[in-house]
């Protein structure tokens, strides 16, 4: 869902428009619009520019040719003899590419010789002729983390952000956004991956109270239905959208996906009670802390900190350094649960 995030916008339109020099993390809480505002954004680029995107979820991605393949994709592999061919299927399709085209018989060497280098070799090329005949790159990466623990001669991961470095840092040729909702992730690589003044954090967060309830009363609630709804899932874009297909029996649909968190999140703290009961109590102690508060500050992401984030219950903010519930509804389902246990 796309709705009023024009300063979003504004602040990456604005970062394109200077020369590439850093990795852009666009993160946020789950389900908080990342996806929405990244396709805005490529549908307000100037006709000048021209985005790569790359989603690592599209397909399972367990070793080095899947990895290939959704960097150059099928699609773009077909009737593709040189790189002209490449450049000239690019140029015809506007705005934006899914993957990389590359002439066929280059795309299985790649994939055979088992060498990474060489296919960000040809992606380096493919970006400084389009610069050539006119067009800025852009490269967008979704849900990068999917390759996290892939090993092709070495970490992938690592090799990957080093690539990312050459685009910006130090050939300032593309602008690069790496899109995730794990958290842990870009702390893990911001630190081991040595990129302390080479990347940067774009937040994308929930909507704001005023923002949540416009949305709502724009679309047909009243007031106090928007108000009810607010109050149960704060400002998260997918679950006002889902509010507005259950406006019949609100208040029951409402308590009804509460209950359904809450039970989730029951079952999940009892089933780790079982199997490891001293994390257990480190992850009862940590959600206690936000009996009475919204967010505390992080100072170390221990095993239960890292718990809580990989189970999608809290969120971490690495660039403000502070812990809170992935949203509201996660909020009231701590709240809840903590009552039982």
């Amino acid at each position: 869902m796309f709705f009023d995030r024009e300063e979003e916008l504004r602040a990456l339109l604005s970062l394109i428009s200077y020369e590439p020099n850093m990795i852009t993390f666009v993160y946020g809480p789950i389900n908080s619009g990342k996806t929405a505002l990244i396709d805005e954004f490529i549908k307000r680029l100037p006709d000048d520019y021209l985005a790569f995107k790359i989603n690592f979820r599209r397909s399972p991605i367990t070793g080095y040719e899947e990895f290939v393949s959704v960097l150059f994709s099928l699609d773009l592999r077909n009737n593709i003899r040189t790189l002209k061919d490449a450049i000239s299927l690019v140029l015809s399709v506007g705005k934006e590419v899914f993957g990389f085209p590359i002439p066929s018989e280059l795309f299985e060497r790649i994939v055979m010789e088992k060498k990474p280098k060489n296919a960000f070799t040809y992606i380096a090329t493919l970006m400084e002729e389009i610069r050539r005949v006119g067009k800025n790159p852009i490269l967008i990466v979704d849900e990068l983390q999917v390759i996290g623990d892939l090993k092709v001669n070495g970490s992938l991961i690592y090799e990957m952000f080093n690539f990312f470095v050459h685009l910006t840092k130090e050939e300032h040729l593309a602008h690069v956004f790496a899109v995730t909702s794990d958290s842990l992730f870009i702390e893990k690589i911001y630190n081991e991956a040595m990129l302390q003044g080479r990347a940067d954090y774009f937040l994308v967060d929930d909507f704001d109270r005023k923002t949540a309830l416009d949305f709502l009363k724009v679309n047909g609630l009243s007031r106090d239905d928007a108000e009810l709804v607010w109050s149960y899932f704060g400002g998260k874009p997918v679950y006002l959208v889902e509010a507005l297909k259950h406006r019949e029996e609100l208040k029951e649909w409402c308590e009804g996906t509460l209950e359904a968190k809450f039970h989730w999140l029951l079952y999940s703290l009892n089933s780790l009670r079982r199997t490891n009961k001293e994390l257990f109590e480190e992850v009862l102690s940590l959600l206690g802390k936000f009996r009475w508060s919204e967010e505390i500050e992080c100072l170390d992401i221990d095993d239960a900190v890292a718990w809580t984030v990989k189970n999608h219950v809290l969120f971490l903010d690495p660039r403000r350094g502070i812990l809170r519930p992935q949203g509201r509804l996660e909020l009231l389902a701590i709240r809840k649960a903590l009552e039982k246990l």
